[in-house]
C-alpha cells in the first residue's frame, strides 16, 4: 500500500533525506553538499511509503508567489507505476491549501515528459543544474 505523508516527525525527515541521498547523491552523482540545501528547514516536505518502506519525496516552498516543487524523487523500483503522479496531485494540493495558483519546478530535461503529462508547460531553455540538464516548468492550479 502507498502512503504519501507531509512531513511532521523527525524520523518521516530522515527518511525524505534518505531517499533523496539514494537518488540523487548515489545514483546520479549529485554531490551531498547540494543536495542538503540552506532550504530545508522553510520547505514543506513529503515523503512516500510503499510496505513501511520509503519509496519516494519532494518538498515544496513559496518563493515570489509560486509553489515552487522541488527534490521529487522515487526509487528505481517505484518509477512508471503512478506513484510519481500521486506525489505531485498531494504537493499541488498542499500549494492549494496554502493559497497559491500556481506552481514551478525545476525539471531534469530527462523528466520533462513526465511533468508534461501533468499540464505542466517549459517555460525556460535547458540548463545545468549540478551537472544534469534541467528546464524550468509552470502550471496553473485548479
Amino acid at each position: 500500500m502507498i502512503q504519501i505523508k507531509k512531513v511532521d516527525t523527525a524520523k518521516q525527515l530522515e527518511d525524505a533525506y534518505e531517499i533523496r541521498k539514494l537518488v540523487f547523491v548515489e545514483e546520479q552523482q549529485v554531490p551531498e553538499e547540494e543536495e542538503i540545501d540552506q532550504y530545508e528547514q522553510e520547505a514543506t516536505h513529503f515523503v512516500v511509503y510503499a510496505d513501511n518502506q520509503v519509496i519516494g519525496a519532494g518538498r515544496v516552498r513559496y518563493v515570489n508567489g509560486f509553489g515552487k516543487i522541488e527534490r521529487i524523487c522515487l526509487a528505481k523500483t517505484a518509477r512508471g507505476k503512478g506513484i510519481g503522479q500521486k506525489l505531485m496531485n498531494a504537493i499541488e494540493s498542499e500549494i492549494i491549501r496554502n493559497g497559491y495558483t500556481m506552481a514551478k519546478l525545476n525539471a531534469q530535461r530527462q523528466a520533462e515528459a513526465f511533468y508534461t503529462q501533468l499540464d505542466y508547460q517549459t517555460i525556460s531553455e535547458e540548463f545545468l543544474d549540478a551537472g544534469i540538464p534541467h528546464v524550468t516548468m509552470k502550471k496553473k492550479l485548479q
